[in-house]
């Protein structure tokens, strides 16, 4: 009886002992849409802090304390980079984090524009289903070296994601290669969907440049509207995470319709059409092709 106490007790420590190492990886990402490619790829084995919650803009965003904390209790660090979160720097030397954060957008073939007379990166990498996959690679190989022990699970787990995004680019594509050429032009708040015209085909016009920081002139959108006209762009979209009036504004003066909703830089809340960054593209594939289709 003794001897069989003392292999209980053994296996009971060494129950506790595998269970100390089953810890949970304490992951950041800077907003939503990251967050959630992060969630499919480390499933259980992870615990994923969005700094910017829904319909937030990451251009404008201000850290607070309680980013801080998230950030020094982190073991990894998730940004999209690009110069999208200007914030960062700041947010880390104020909550003392040591380590190196994560740029998703590393292997990205970027884009560019020129403003005010300066070449300047289009951080909006991920509305490209393609680029999204670029993404998702670096988030496996940043979890397995964090988190050896589950490096097949994080790999599996990504494989099946990468799936989803395959599909959704295949369904973009199908959709929107339907779409006469001439129709599938777009006004939108500002100049978010660029890789996702380069990838699919649609001309974007918007008031605003990459960031919704900028403001534009008077002369910026009256050319615009003109465009609009010589164009016939006949729809326009605001975005969950900016301000309409403007987008409204141009689209009064140049006679486009409204096509809705566009959720470009964050996700909706859990109740809403784009709470998954798969949910997300799609509502605004349909979305769009919709409008381009004059529904």
């Amino acid at each position: 009886m003794k001897r069989l106490t003392l292999l209980t007790a053994a296996l009971a420590l060494s129950g506790l002992a595998d269970f100390a190492q089953a810890k949970t990886l304490e992951t950041v990402a800077s907003f939503t849409v990251i967050a959630d490619m992060v969630h499919n790829v480390g499933g259980d084995h992870v615990h994923v802090t969005s700094l910017i919650g829904p319909n937030g803009d990451p251009h404008v965003y201000e850290p607070t304390p309680n980013d801080a904390q998230a950030l020094k209790k982190a073991d990894v660090v998730f940004v999209s980079g690009l110069h999208l979160e200007g914030w960062l720097d700041r947010l880390i030397t104020a909550s003392g984090y040591k380590g190196e954060p994560v740029v998703l957008s590393n292997g990205i073939m970027t884009r560019s524009m020129e403003e005010d007379g300066e070449k300047i990166t289009d951080p909006h990498a991920w509305n490209s289903a393609v680029n999204g996959i670029v993404y998702v690679r670096n988030i496996i190989k940043a979890l397995q070296k964090a988190d050896p022990d589950n490096a097949a699970d994080y790999k599996a787990n990504g494989d099946k994601y990468i799936a989803q995004l395959q599909d959704m680019d295949a369904y973009a594509r199908a959709q929107i290669s339907a779409i006469p050429v001439a129709q599938r032009k777009v006004l939108t708040s500002h100049d978010a969907f660029g890789y996702f015209g380069d990838a699919y085909g649609v001309t974007f016009l918007s008031p605003l440049g990459f960031s919704t920081e900028t403001e534009a002139s008077a002369a910026d959108v009256g050319k615009l509207i003109t465009q609009i006209k010589q164009e016939h762009v006949s729809a326009y979209f605001f975005e969950n995470s900016g301000d309409p009036r403007l987008v409204q504004q141009i689209a009064k003066a140049s006679g486009a319709h409204p096509g809705g909703e566009l959720y470009v830089e964050s996700l909706s809340p859990a109740d809403g059409p784009a709470a998954t960054y798969v949910k997300m593209f799609r509502y605004n594939v349909d979305k769009m092709t919709a409008a381009m289709r004059g529904q």
